[in-house]
Formats: structure tokens, C-alpha cells, sequence
């Protein structure tokens, strides 16, 4: 048993044998959460198999949130239990099965994991625990995290979501200032029942990994409409990362026009400067293959318009630097805090420059509440690549959405959204993508 498994376990009989406290209970909240996730990847171009991913499944989500126990150190304890059932996954469409039948070489498919012959699990499920204290305005938790922050983001892309293992603390006693930090052991992906190390893209797999990822930061509320933002973070033998934001919201008019500007330093660290099993994607000065340690600076700024339901917004970013964008799990169905980070693409490749344009509508403003529609559009180019001759490259991606939750009636609150992306490019070896996903969502209070 290790440290942290160990001080889980602790941490739940303390919480165990206050349970019947007051607060404990009466603060608890529980809700099960249904999403209905159905995706088909068409790759357009290449020779390569398969030409098309394909997966529908239902997914169950039941929470259980604890309030505190009374006292100067309340304790409590937080549940997640995660279940995901194949609808649909033959043929070999899950994404790692080839035409051939062939299994492939990932953990998992689009949506499920794999079996030992590539196909897709009929189900999968996992349990996540944390046990937290709370003192004043500061709150510890240990067990099963889900931080969404600009140096680590829970994914929530599929079926279910991603989760971390580890202990975190979060403070708010200085007024306007919130602080945060932890570490960070293992990751479940969202498509597997497992924790494993974590990694970055280029890195071998399941032979270059970390287990400890190290966090801190903190938000600075200037004024109420400006927020500061500084946060660090390591993953142990692969990257460190700093990150320094400032968002700040401005009545123009009848509307409010929203900036949002960033800024990752990222540095190699440990085993990533030296050994290539731990060298990251798209550095070009290293090796002739394209790997190498990680050397990136990336900006970015979007500015985002509102008035009378719609949205205008448009943004810039760039990434310099001699190899891709480095963050937790890349490459492995994870996301990153970036205003480029997108249905298909990241946008976040060496020497990348990417303009965007946004657009959205809420249909309450005519009398359809519930009803919202949107498109993205983002190109990026002078991409680097091993090749000299394709140096240069480039690639777009266009997202619509159409969401939709019922107001009122029987079905209040059910949802259902479709998303629909197209991406093409010319970089080596990369194919062209088109993708739609549609999701049925509905969530149900137990308490």
C-alpha cells in the first residue's frame, strides 16, 4: 500500500466515525448523472486503416457529496462511481481494431477500452473516493480529483470523464485571493477503468512515465471584473511549466466584452533533457525523428464580445519554441487549458501561429429558451516539421454546435446536443478528419 492509499484510508475511518454528525449528512448532496454519447470519426484521406471510428454507449455518473462535520476541523467524504455500457462498437470502427481485424496498440478505443484482440469491452466502470477537511476557509482532499486548472484540466470529452488520483489544498482566507495546490499520482482516462503513470506525447509508451505531478497557484481578484492568474506546474522527469493569465470583463455599451490573455513558459526537466524514451513531440533541433526535450512559449489572447444573446469573439496565439506544446497526458484523450483547444485539434504545435473567429447565439433572447447554437473556426500555420520541405505546413478546423435543454414540462433539463467538426491539414503523415458526436444528458437528484 502506498503513502497516499494509506492516508485515504485514515482519512475515511476518521470521516467513518463522525458520519452521524450534524452537517455531515444534512449538507450532503447525491445526483446521477445519464449521458447518451454517440461519435463517428471519418478519416478522409490516407491509405491507412481504419478510415472510420465509430462507438455509442451509455454512461451512468452517481456522485455523492458530503457536507463537513461539525467543529474547529470538519471532515467529510466524497464518492464517485463511474459505469459506461457499449451500444454500438462492432466492426472494428472503436479505433483500435484495423480493417483486418488486426488489434491495435492502445489502452482503449475512441470511447471504450480494449479487449486483448483490440475490440471494444461490453462495459467498464471504476469507484473514486476522497476524504477532505475543511479549517476555516481552507479545505485539504485526498483521493479522487477532478482540478480544472490552467496547468491541469479533467477531461470530459466522452462517455466519462477523466479523474486523477492524489491530494489537493485549496485557501481562501486572504480576501479575494484563492490558492491552490497538490500532487498528483496516477490518471483514469476517460476510456479505461485503470490508473496509470502519466506521460507526454512523443514519450514511449508504457515505458517513459511519471508518477508525480506537482501543482500551485493561485487567482487574484484585482477588481471585480479583473482576475489575475499565476500557477505552476512539474511533471517529474518530463516538463515544468509556468503560466501567468489576466482576464477582464468591460461594460461597452449594451454588451460586455471579455479578454482573456495567457502566457506557458515550458523547460524540459529531469530525463526529458537527456533520453530519448522521455523526449517530446515536434522538437526539430534534437533528432532527425522529430523528438527532443521540451523548449515552448506560447501566447495567446481572445477577446469575446456579448450583447442581446450574441457572441462575438475572435483571438491570436503563438507558439515558439523548439518542440510541440507539452501538458498532463497529452496524446492520451486529455485536454489543455488553451483558447485553441478544440473538438479535433490543440493548435499547439512548434512554431504555430493560429488566428480564430467565434460566434454564438442564445435563442432565449426570441423566446426559445434552452436552445443555443455556435461555430469556431481556427487556422494555424507555419507548423514545424522534420521535413524541410514541408516547414510551413498548415491546418483549420471548423466546430458547430446546436444544444438544446428542455425548460420545462416532463423532460426539464434533459439535453441534447450534436457537434459537428471538420479538419484538414498538410501535415506529414496526418490525416484528414470529419466528426460528429451526439449526446443525450440528463441529471436526477437523489438528495
Amino acid at each position: 500500500m502506498n503513502k497516499s492509499t494509506l492516508a485515504l484510508a485514515v482519512a475515511v475511518g476518521v470521516v467513518a466515525q463522525q458520519a452521524g454528525a450534524a452537517g455531515f449528512i444534512e449538507d450532503s448532496k447525491a445526483t446521477l448523472g445519464l449521458r447518451n454519447f454517440y461519435i463517428n470519426t471519418d478519416n478522409r484521406s490516407g491509405a491507412a486503416d481504419p478510415s472510420r471510428n465509430e462507438e455509442w454507449g451509455q454512461g451512468f455518473d452517481l456522485r455523492f457529496i458530503s457536507g463537513y462535520t461539525q467543529g474547529t476541523v470538519g471532515f467529510g467524504i466524497d464518492a464517485i462511481g463511474l459505469l459506461g455500457v457499449r451500444l454500438d462498437s462492432g466492426g472494428g470502427t472503436n479505433g483500435n481494431v484495423s480493417a483486418n481485424g488486426s488489434p491495435g496498440s492502445a489502452y482503449g478505443g475512441t470511447v471504450f477500452p480494449s479487449e486483448s484482440n483490440g475490440e471494444a469491452v461490453d462495459n467498464f466502470s471504476s469507484l473514486g473516493l476522497t476524504a477532505k477537511a475543511k479549517i476555516s476557509q481552507t479545505e485539504l482532499k485526498l483521493g479522487t480529483l477532478q482540478p480544472k486548472l490552467p496547468v491541469i484540466v479533467t477531461n470530459d470529452g466522452r462517455l466519462l470523464p477523466q479523474t486523477f488520483q492524489g491530494g489537493q489544498i485549496t485557501s481562501g482566507e486572504i480576501k479575494d485571493l484563492t490558492l491552490i495546490g497538490g500532487q498528483i499520482e496516477h490518471v483514469k482516462g476517460r476510456n479505461s477503468s485503470n490508473n496509470e503513470q502519466m506521460s507526454i506525447g512523443g514519450a514511449s509508451a508504457r515505458t517513459a512515465n511519471s508518477n508525480k505531478f506537482i501543482y500551485a497557484g493561485g487567482d487574484y481578484k484585482i477588481t471585480k471584473d479583473l482576475t489575475a492568474q499565476y500557477y505552476y506546474g512539474n511533471l517529474e522527469d518530463f516538463y515544468k511549466q509556468h503560466f501567468l493569465g489576466l482576464v477582464h470583463n468591460w461594460a461597452i455599451g449594451p454588451g460586455v466584452l471579455k479578454s482573456d490573455l495567457r502566457y506557458f513558459n515550458s523547460s524540459d526537466d529531469g530525463l526529458n533533457s537527456n533520453t530519448p524514451t522521455y523526449y517530446s513531440s515536434g522538437n526539430y533541433n534534437s533528432t532527425p525523428n522529430g523528438k527532443g526535450k521540451v523548449d515552448n512559449n506560447l501566447y495567446s489572447g481572445l477577446f469575446l464580445y456579448t450583447v442581446a444573446g450574441h457572441t462575438f469573439g475572435g483571438g491570436y496565439q503563438v507558439s515558439n519554441g523548439s518542440s510541440d506544446f507539452p501538458w498532463l497526458n497529452q496524446g492520451d484523450g486529455s485536454s489543455a487549458y488553451l483558447t485553441t483547444d478544440s473538438q479535433i485539434a490543440k493548435f499547439a504545435r512548434a512554431g504555430e501561429r493560429t488566428w480564430q473567429a467565434r460566434y454564438s447565439y442564445d435563442f432565449a433572447k426570441v423566446g426559445v429558451p434552452g436552445l443555443t447554437a455556435g461555430m469556431v473556426y481556427l487556422h494555424g500555420d507555419d507548423i514545424d516539421t522534420r521535413s524541410p520541405a514541408s516547414t510551413g505546413s498548415s491546418e483549420w478546423e471548423r466546430d458547430l454546435t446546436v444544444g438544446y435543454v428542455v425548460p420545462e414540462g416532463p423532460l426539464k433539463n434533459v439535453g441534447l446536443m450534436w457537434k459537428n467538426a471538420t479538419w484538414r491539414t498538410n501535415i506529414p503523415g496526418q490525416r484528414d478528419q470529419d466528426e460528429n458526436r451526439l449526446i443525450v444528458s440528463y441529471s436526477i437528484p437523489l438528495l
